[in-house]
């Protein structure tokens, strides 16, 4: 249909705004820049903000794990590793670690004093020490002296606090793990009188 054959009047719909600019079917082409320039963008930023992102993250150590994966302590960077010197502390290095529970004494373990000094009543003595202490499986004994000092033995790891009771209660060194010695409890192997 020409424009002649339109039998409707004029309108302000039939009357461009910006006559100058071009309408419908008459605009001109776009670049191939301006179609592809989006996605060369989103092909760019992408790779680029997931690196600053992941790199962000680990250095906070908030990376989440995936199963199997380790989070063992020698696996993980501490923050004491990192600061160097001059550096101020950060907040995690500042805070206080928790105490770890330090065991207690179980005080009816069995525990033998052997006397090996050949002097009368001396494992009799030590043994009621251990006894006014608060121990309460206290027995006594005779023994051949296989060392030149005394000794606490114990037989497992989960008696060093006990052992360790015992020697301080009798004046004697460290004691030492030994389950031949221990036997099934703590024994103490006097060669001399340690209250001498």
């Amino acid at each position: 249909m020409s424009k002649a054959e339109y039998s409707y009047p004029e309108d302000e719909f039939d009357v461009p705004s910006n006559p100058d600019v071009p309408r419908g079917v008459h605009r001109a082409p776009r670049s191939a820049w301006s179609r592809w320039w989006p996605f060369l963008v989103v092909l760019v930023l992408t790779p680029v903000l997931a690196f600053a992102v992941v790199n962000f993250m680990a250095r906070d150590g908030n990376l989440p794990t995936l199963p199997g994966t380790s989070t063992s302590p020698e696996a993980q960077e501490t923050p004491s590793d990192t600061a160097t010197e001059g550096e101020a502390p950060t907040d995690t290095e500042t805070e206080p670690a928790e105490e770890p529970v330090a065991p207690t004494p179980v005080m009816d373990t069995p525990i033998v004093v052997l006397n090996a000094a050949s002097i009368g009543g001396l494992a009799a003595a030590q043994a009621e020490k251990l006894t006014t202490a608060g121990f309460t499986a206290v027995t006594t004994g005779n023994t051949e002296a296989t060392t030149d000092d005394s000794v606490v033995y114990y037989a497992t790891e989960d008696q060093v606090a006990t052992a360790q009771l015992v020697a301080d209660t009798l004046g004697l060194s460290a004691p030492t793990l030994s389950a031949a010695d221990a036997g099934t409890g703590i024994s103490v192997v006097l060669v001399t009188d340690p209250d001498a």
